[in-house]
């Protein structure tokens, strides 16, 4: 075959590729017959039909819901159908192995790289991705981490072999980790341990807290400069955190001591910038402040230990309670990668210690997508909503609940195709070792 023949011959396959890739997307997913848990309220849909078509959700409703001719349908008779859990702060995608530094892309050199966003160092091709689906997770924010302003966390699908088809939204929120006072550190140059007075380091702590003061008075002044189309005038750190001053992107302060919190509040209202708490593991100690200045929290796992030895040992198990009972908003999040899995056993544990179980399951849906300004897309089963939601057998924060069918940005995703299946299949299909006879 010739050159021009070959090329021609190539480029009608590819038209033919990707009509036919296109008309596929736009026939309609129809799920029906499962009891619908909205999460627009506490009730649910007995018998409910769910339309999905282009990606979005088209109609919710009863059994009598009209059906679109050629639809592929899938039968959740005698099933539970929620929207997809979010994990608001995780290394997703970005961690692949903790211990091993090469597989690990959530932090960049330095100190303030506002410019840098955690969709440019996702792997699309991660074995941590399928295994977190497994449990229901459809959508989760990769954040960078980091000293200082860390980069901005980008909110992603769960599915997709690029980062584009991945991509909801670039950046949701400014990562900033909130300085410390800290009386003994250690020197990596010169290896030597540091010991500081309380003066000292308190000092420090509030130089860190003017630095970053600082870089903000600098954005306000480069978004009111006349820049143009000069490059060498051009800051990509100072138009980033100009989104920050201007209000279009909140700072997310991974803070977890009382005294922080209340600095970072204090800070917040002193520049006039939105906040979220990450972390936040005192947060409970000051519910009541961060209700009235109207502050979120995005808290971290609740199964773990207390952070201070003087707190009660169920801490962690009653802090969305009280957060709660006090009017904050907040989420629940798993700030990891691997463990991003255990995202609804976090969201569980809260249950017995006061949480009722639907706002522990709006603490990883609706809620998390409340906070962060993403509701209009995500968070519900709603009309117009992107269509992220499983189909479990049962109560998704229950352990022994399987995840039966998964629908991703519209489209199925098969949530046993992990490692963790694989590996399950492999080896309990192993034959026995010769001469055993049991």
């Amino acid at each position: 075959m010739k050159m021009g023949a070959m090329r021609s011959a190539l480029a009608a396959a590819v038209l033919v590729f990707v009509g036919t890739a296109a008309s596929a997307q736009q026939e309609a997913l129809v799920i029906r017959g499962g009891r619908v848990h909205t999460m627009v309220d506490e009730s649910a849909i007995d018998n409910g039909t769910v339309v999905i078509r282009n990606g979005h959700i088209t109609a919710v409703g009863g059994p009598d819901t009209i059906i679109p001719s050629g639809a592929t349908v899938i039968d959740a008779s005698g099933l539970q159908v929620f929207p997809g859990f979010f994990d608001a702060v995780t290394r997703l995608g970005l961690t692949e192995i903790g211990a091993v530094a090469v597989t690990s892309d959530f932090r960049e050199l330095g100190e303030n790289n506002p410019q840098l966003r955690g969709a440019t160092a996702v792997h699309p091709a991660s074995e941590i991705l399928p295994v977190s689906r497994s449990n229901g997770l459809t959508h989760a924010v990769a954040a960078p981490q980091g000293p200082g302003i860390a980069g901005q966390g980008s909110l992603i699908h769960l599915d997709g072999w690029t980062i584009e088809e991945m991509l909801i939204e670039g950046g949701v929120y400014m990562a900033v980790q909130w300085p410390t006072v800290q009386t003994r550190g250690f020197d990596r140059a010169t290896r030597t341990r540091i010991n500081r007075t309380y003066q000292e380091a308190k000092e420090l702590y509030d130089e860190s807290i003017a630095d970053l003061e600082a870089l903000l008075a600098d954005a306000r002044r480069y978004a009111e400069a006349d820049v143009g189309d000069d490059p060498t005038r051009r800051s990509l750190k100072l138009e980033a955190l100009a989104w920050v001053t201007g209000g279009d992107m909140p700072m997310l302060i991974n803070v977890d001591t009382e005294r922080g919190i209340g600095d970072a509040v204090d800070f917040a209202e002193r520049n006039n910038v939105r906040i979220i708490i990450a972390g936040g593991s005192a947060a409970w100690k000051v519910a009541e402040m961060l209700a009235e200045k109207n502050v979120a929290v995005i808290l971290g796992p609740t199964q773990a230990l207390p952070t201070n030895d003087d707190d009660p040992y169920d801490a962690p198990f009653t802090a969305p309670a009280k957060l709660h009972s006090a009017g904050v908003r907040f989420a629940i999040s798993t700030f990891n990668a691997s463990a991003a899995r255990t995202l609804p056993y976090e969201a569980a544990q809260a249950v017995p210690f006061g949480l009722s179980h639907h706002d522990a399951l709006r603490a990883i849906t609706i809620s998390p997508a409340e906070i962060l300004g993403v509701d209009d897309r995500l968070g519900t089963i709603e009309v117009g909503k992107l269509a992220n939601l499983f189909i479990s057998d049962g109560d998704p924060l229950e352990t022994t609940t399987q995840i039966e069918h998964l629908v991703i940005a519209g489209l199925p995703v098969d949530p046993r195709d992990n490692k963790h299946d694989r590996l399950y299949e492999r080896y309990s299909g192993r034959p026995r070792p010769r001469g055993d006879q049991q």
